[in-house]
């Protein structure tokens, strides 16, 4: 057995049966619930496994999921990789342009897609000559072209409920799409076994890793159930996916919707006693207050222990408000990304006043991004990570070569994020380089104003972008959404606000006022839209 995770999955299925494994609650809809225990959710894969090969699928090739939260997005992940195929992740949110890139891009030859976008799918098709076989999930709206797509119930019932699958490797892939904020997306290739260590924490996340395969069946077997693991962002990104695998690595359930809506998150944490609830950043926390300061006051939230963020930080004034109603509830800033898996934890420090602290793993450094050696203490650098990091960008040898790198023995991934290091190896955040605002030589980072922003009174959501200046080259510009009912703070109030934490240069120069702040389905910001509201605003988009 080697550490593939199909092989792993199917090595705790065999302990624990009939232990209940995921739960799909349609709050919104019809009420409707599903529920699978483990030695269920296996035949449900096997059978989409063995229906994706029957139709002439080969090990190795892509498989997109174009879907919404539910359980046959999971049920096809799992499949993909029993029959060794790489499963790729689709943003729903793409319109007919882009999915044309990402599915050429990707080399799909299968695709699973819910069937409210059939026309998007439909208008794609034409121009991805690889993309051959078609799994529709629901039925088809009415007026949708009719695609030759198979039915997702008719191919679970054709497809066998047993294994009988050829042999895997620690060396499968495992493809995720990076959001695409920044530029056009790409796709990390992760082998399973590097995946499995860097991003589901070698199926330990607070103790030692296995040491062999078959440990983590071991481990499961002596485990009592009885933590539920709810990834609230929608199972597209990354970081859900991998935390349900965290969850079935633990042996423990997964309770998922299909969109998010805090008042239902708030319903499934108290009807099925919710241990852990994942989500991205202030943009998924800030509405979950709203719902407990109102239609939900009151709710129980007895049995959760900890709210953890990733791709995006909770901030220390949002952070704060959940505690006053929710004090007994750990809060968890993590860290990490497609391309690195877990890099660190914030500290409990962490802040507009000292920055956005990390304790990092060991795999982690601040490296200077040409040389590749340690930056001295207090200067600048890249975040990089080694051992356990991906193979490169898929379809993209020269994003690749700037990106990961040999260190004697060491395959590295140097990332996005600019940070410098203190004596005792706490990590401070400074910002995404691509992001990074250079105004009259000084250089900003988005997120630190953002914090700030965050801590005025009437502001809801910030998002601050860097726009053409005739003078400084670049100004600080905010965009800003108000918090309902509160007044329209005036560029001199946020100015007056900011001067408190931040140093002069770093000052919004800029205020531009939205009714709502654009942000993907997880809550990751977009720059790209957030550069484009300021320039428009200023006169110089």
């Amino acid at each position: 057995m080697e550490y593939n995770l199909a092989d792993l999955f199917e090595s705790i299925v065999d302990v624990v049966p009939d232990r209940e494994a995921l739960v799909y609650v349609d709050h919104p809809g019809t009420g409707a619930e599903r529920r699978l225990t483990y030695g269920e959710l296996d035949a449900a894969a096997n059978r989409i496994a063995h229906h994706l090969l029957d139709s002439g699928l080969k090990a190795g090739e892509h498989l997109g999921l174009h879907l919404y939260n539910g359980i046959e997005y999971l049920q096809t992940v799992l499949a993909a990789l029993k029959a060794r195929l790489v499963p790729v992740n689709v943003n729903y949110r793409y319109v007919e342009e882009e999915l044309v890139y990402l599915y050429r891009d990707a080399d799909l030859a299968g695709l699973v897609f819910d069937a409210e976008f059939t026309e998007r799918v439909a208008g794609a098709l034409p121009q991805t000559e690889k993309l051959r076989h078609l799994v529709r999930v629901g039925a088809l709206p009415e007026g949708a072209p009719a695609l030759d797509a198979v039915p997702f119930a008719e191919a679970e019932a054709a497809g066998s409920p047993g294994r009988g699958f050829g042999a895997r490797s620690a060396d499968d892939l495992f493809i995720i799409y990076t959001g695409g904020t920044t530029g056009m997306p790409k796709g990390v290739m992760w082998r399973q076994e590097d995946l499995f260590f860097a991003g589901l924490f070698g199926g330990e996340p607070s103790g030692q890793p296995i040491a062999r395969p078959e440990e983590l069946a071991e481990r499961v077997a002596a485990n009592s159930p009885g933590l539920t693991f709810f990834p609230a962002p929608p199972l597209m990104h990354g970081t859900s996916t991998l935390t349900s695998f965290v969850a079935f690595n633990y042996g423990q359930r997964v309770a998922i919707h299909r969109k998010y809506t805090p008042e239902d998150v708030l319903r499934t944490i108290e009807k099925e006693k919710v241990s852990s609830v994942s989500l991205v950043g202030d943009a998924m926390l800030r509405p979950l207050i709203d719902a407990l300061r109102g239609p939900l006051k009151g709710a129980d939230l007895s049995s959760l222990f900890s709210v953890s963020s990733s791709g995006a930080i909770m901030s220390e004034t949002v952070r704060a408000e959940f505690q006053a109603l929710a004090p007994h509830v750990m809060l968890l800033n993590n860290f990490g990304s497609s391309e690195s898996g877990s890099s660190g934890r914030a500290t409990s420090d962490s802040g507009p006043e000292k920055g956005f602290r990390l304790e990092v793993n060991d795999r982690t450094q601040v490296v200077d991004p040409l040389t590749h050696e340690p930056v001295p203490v207090g200067e600048p650098g890249r975040l990089a990570q080694r051992g356990h990091v991906p193979l490169g960008y898929y379809n993209d040898p020269a994003k690749t070569a700037e990106t990961f790198f040999q260190k004697g023995a060491e395959r590295w991934v140097l990332l996005g994020d600019m940070a410098t290091v203190d004596e005792s190896g706490i990590v401070t955040i400074l910002g995404r380089g691509s992001q990074c605002i250079n105004t009259g030589g000084e250089k900003v980072y988005p997120e630190e104003v953002e914090q700030a922003l965050k801590s005025h009174p009437d502001v809801y959501d910030a998002l601050v972008a860097g726009v053409a200046d005739a003078k400084w080259g670049s100004h600080v510009a905010a965009v800003v959404q108000v918090r309902e009912g509160a007044p329209e703070p005036s560029l001199n109030e946020i100015q007056t606000h900011c001067r408190t934490k931040l140093a002069g240069y770093k000052i919004p120069r800029q205020l531009v006022i939205a009714p709502s702040i654009q942000r993907s389905p997880s809550g990751k910001a977009d720059y790209r839209w957030a550069k484009t509201v300021a320039s428009e605003a200023d006169g110089t988009g």
